[in-house]
């Protein structure tokens, strides 16, 4: 190129740079690499960040202050359960994830993601979202919609209409095809027809996201689940994400060293294998999934509640409801998060059944027969919980669901606790596997990171002050410390108050 045209070029580039929209001024930038933080402003025009650098030669509309504070690419949640919030009229902001940085969310998971992909994405274009949304079509879905509860396997034409699910909602725009093998009537599936569909994503640019067959001992174990969805990747050519990796109770404490092992194998062979997780010592499930044998949920709720009290399975059923709490950590290791008797909310199962003076086990049946509860599941380690995080294919998820204080606490509470308090990891690491990183492995066009061109979904944090409130006790309570966030150059939490704004995007497959 002749100096003179490019002399030319650059002045008309600066001169376009000397007005933006909103200028992010005087704040420390971790931009999603590895990079060491630096001092830089940030300009943004519309939904775009236009500059970044120093801008003492740019004039804006607006000047936000960021002194003293850390700017990063807004965090990406690949696994959240807010379906239900971002199609309501009332809970669309989905603040709770504002509140924590997140500026795009993935629901669907769990093999829960609706087959009616379109008519979400109108609901999100009409109503409008707080975050940037994918959604998954699921598993579990597909299969009751073709084969009901029953415990069976797909004839010919059965297996047609499900791949036909699949490729009609990834045409749509689904980012993939989600799982949750370890609930029924999921479980009931062999590999291969899980192999089938996961071919179908695959065709249309998609991913594959479980939840595994097992991460403890109840069937195939936890390194049995790893090499399932290792084989899923292999056979159906698709990239995998293991969804909340976890080594969930005593039965397999300790084994993250040889699931990490396996992975990182699979990986050398060429396999896109991925997972997230979520920086808490207790899961989230419901007492039916966590307690009932899979044979006994065939059919579906009223057939299980029939098999409590029928001769033929009503004293195996209680025989494997008492292994599989010992399995979790027995009966104190529950908390009720979401009973109808409100007066059992908040108490452990052991203490629900002393104060109505039962077993556990037949509180358990009882709260089961009532509607079931969500509960938190105290059954993980701190080893094996940093061992996880620690590794460079791990992403930060929240698993957000109702009762659980992940669901208003993940990002800052990895922050506190991980970066800050005790440095588990760098701040780098920290923000790249829950910005860069998750944007990279589900191919989201430019997002993730803080670079010219990128979209505006930028926050900035008080690292003094950075933390979750929310508890087991108290699990909906915002997180504090994180002070601006921008979604597609929108400022949607201003000196830590949420705008009311809706600029979130549907984010869909972007083959």
């Amino acid at each position: 190129m002749k100096p003179a045209v490019l002399f030319t070029l650059l002045a008309l580039t600066a001169t376009a740079q000397q007005k933006v929209d909103i200028l992010l001024r005087g704040g420390t930038i971790v931009d999603g690499t590895l990079n060491p933080p630096r001092k830089a402003d940030i300009g943004i025009i519309k939904d775009r960040i236009t500059f970044i650098g120093d801008a003492r030669t740019i004039t804006a509309a607006k000047t936000i202050n960021l002194e003293g504070l850390i700017v990063s690419p807004g965090f990406i949640d690949p696994h959240t359960h807010a379906l239900e919030d971002l199609n309501s009229k009332s809970k669309n902001s989905n603040e709770n994830y504002l509140q924590q940085g997140v500026t795009t969310v993935f629901v669907g998971n769990d093999g829960a993601g609706p087959i009616n992909t379109s008519a979400i994405f109108e609901t999100w274009k009409t109503q409008g979202i707080g975050t940037n949304a994918a959604l998954y079509v699921g598993f579990g879905s597909i299969r009751q919609e073709v084969l009901g509860k029953a415990n069976v396997a797909p004839n010919p034409d059965q297996l047609k209409k499900m791949r036909a699910i699949v490729k009609r909602s990834m045409d749509a725009g689904a980012i993939g095809l989600s799982t949750g093998l370890f609930y029924s009537p999921q479980n009931f599936s062999q590999t291969s027809e899980v192999v089938e569909l996961a071919k179908m994503a695959a065709a249309s640019g998609g991913v594959y996201d479980s939840h595994m067959r097992d991460e403890s001992s109840y069937s195939i174990g936890l390194l049995g689940s790893i090499k399932e969805t290792i084989e899923i990747a292999r056979q159906a050519k698709i990239a995998v994400n293991i969804s909340h990796i976890k080594a969930l109770g005593s039965g397999v404490w300790g084994q993250s060293k040889q699931a990490i092992e396996l992975i990182n194998a699979a990986r050398a062979e060429g396999l896109k294998v991925t997972a997230d997780q979520y920086p808490y010592e207790a899961s989230g499930s419901s007492l039916t999934a966590s307690l009932m044998p899979a044979w006994a949920q065939e059919g579906g709720t009223s057939k299980m509640i029939a098999r409590f009290d029928a001769p033929a399975t009503k004293e195996k059923l209680r025989a494997e409801m008492l292994l599989n709490m010992r399995r979790r950590g027995g009966e104190d290791s529950f908390l009720l998060l979401t009973p109808k008797d409100s007066t059992l909310k908040g108490k452990r199962l052991g203490e629900a059944a002393k104060l109505h003076q039962k077993s556990a086990i037949e509180e358990a049946i009882d709260i089961i027969k009532n509607g079931g509860s969500g509960v938190a599941s105290f059954n993980m380690i701190e080893p094996d919980i940093e061992a996880f995080m620690q590794q460079d294919w791990v992403m930060t998820c929240s698993d957000g669901s109702p009762g659980h204080p992940r669901k208003y606490g993940t990002f800052p509470r990895k922050l506190r606790k991980y970066v800050y308090d005790k440095p588990v990891i760098t701040l780098a690491f920290m923000i790249r596997q829950s910005a860069a990183f998750p944007a990279e492995t589900f191919k989201l066009k430019d997002r993730g990171y803080l670079k010219e061109g990128y979209f505006a979904d930028v926050i900035a944090f008080d690292p003094k002050t950075v933390r979750d409130i929310a508890t087991y006790e108290e699990p909906e309570q915002l997180s504090q410390g994180i002070k601006y966030v921008l979604v597609n150059g929108t400022v949607a939490i201003d000196k830590g108050k949420y705008t009311g704004t809706l600029a979130g995007k549907p984010i869909t497959n972007p083959r």
